[in-house]
């Protein structure tokens, strides 16, 4: 594994990512999702439906559908980016077909919640991994190249919608009302797989004693900091702000250090999903 180049262990990276995305993605359907007749919108949320009317596979009328888009979008998309996509959706269809795996819970609720986190998990890794899992990504890409003023999130959004609506009328409202929650779920949970769980600060401090923060700061915390040219907007006074990013456990000795040398100070501590570069992961690593 040392001995391979870093272009050949991000592909492996990527392919590990997609293989185990579809996996835990595929497992979501037969343990949560097809048993609570729950259509969590895009291609395969057409497949439960039509699961639902006529005991078609999931998988199989899903991946059916994503054909033809593939044939008309793959070129929009690029190469690498489309092969990937089609290896994944394959697998993807395959795995909900074939996992041997039997409903964990016929409780909707339950179904809706565990089915959106473990969806969620295996959609956030096969976007990670460089791919997507079906046409409706594609077709939201073709529309917004042709139309620019439709963005891809709202075309994906209608999708959604409208599957949903159609899920209502053919299985019931109930189970609509439960798809819309499920959507809701993978979305955020997709949202966390990508930014990552890290639970980096960035911290922003208004000081007159800007200069004595951030010696201390580059000091006691061996963390680098940036300044950034401001200027207030009552005072009209320039002044740096002082930019640092730490881990959650370093943010209260920041608090500290700030308080010592200037208790006026304004500062503001935020949310940086994901922190990469020195100090921190590397920019190579997934």
């Amino acid at each position: 594994m040392s001995s391979m180049s870093p272009a050949a262990k991000e592909k492996l990276s990527a392919y590990a990512q997609i293989v185990l995305g579809c996996v835990l993605g595929g497992a979501a359907y037969p343990l949560f999702m097809t048993p609570n007749k729950i259509a969590p919108g895009g291609l395969t949320g057409v497949g439960v439906i039509l699961n639902h009317l006529f005991s078609l596979p999931v998988g199989m009328s899903s991946l059916v559908l994503n054909v033809p888009l593939f044939v008309v979008g793959y070129r929009s998309i690029g190469r690498i980016f489309a092969f990937r996509s089609l290896i994944a959706t394959l697998l993807f269809s395959v795995c909900i077909d074939i996992l041997p795996l039997k409903a964990m819970t016929l409780d909707p609720l339950l179904g809706t919640l565990f089915g959106g986190v473990l969806l969620g998990i295996g959609l956030g890794l096969i976007l990670r991994g460089g791919a997507t899992t079906g046409g409706s990504d594609m077709a939201a890409r073709m529309v917004h190249k042709r139309f620019s003023f439709i963005t891809v999130g709202s075309f994906l959004f209608v999708i959604d919608f409208v599957v949903v609506i159609c899920a209502g009328f053919v299985v019931g409202k109930s189970e609509a009302l439960y798809a819309l929650i499920n959507i809701y779920v993978s979305a955020r949970v997709v949202d966390l797989v990508m930014t990552g769980f890290s639970g980096e600060k960035a911290c922003f401090i208004m000081s007159d004693s800007w200069e004595k923060i951030t010696a201390r700061i580059l000091k006691e915390l061996n963390r680098g900091v940036t300044l950034m040219d401001a200027r207030g907007a009552f005072t009209r006074r320039e002044r740096p702000v002082v930019l640092c990013v730490t881990s959650r456990q370093e943010v209260m000795h920041v608090k500290g250090i700030v308080r010592d040398e200037d208790e006026s100070a304004f500062m503001f501590v935020t949310e940086a999903h994901e922190a990469l570069g020195e100090g921190f992961k590397r920019l190579t690593e997934e």
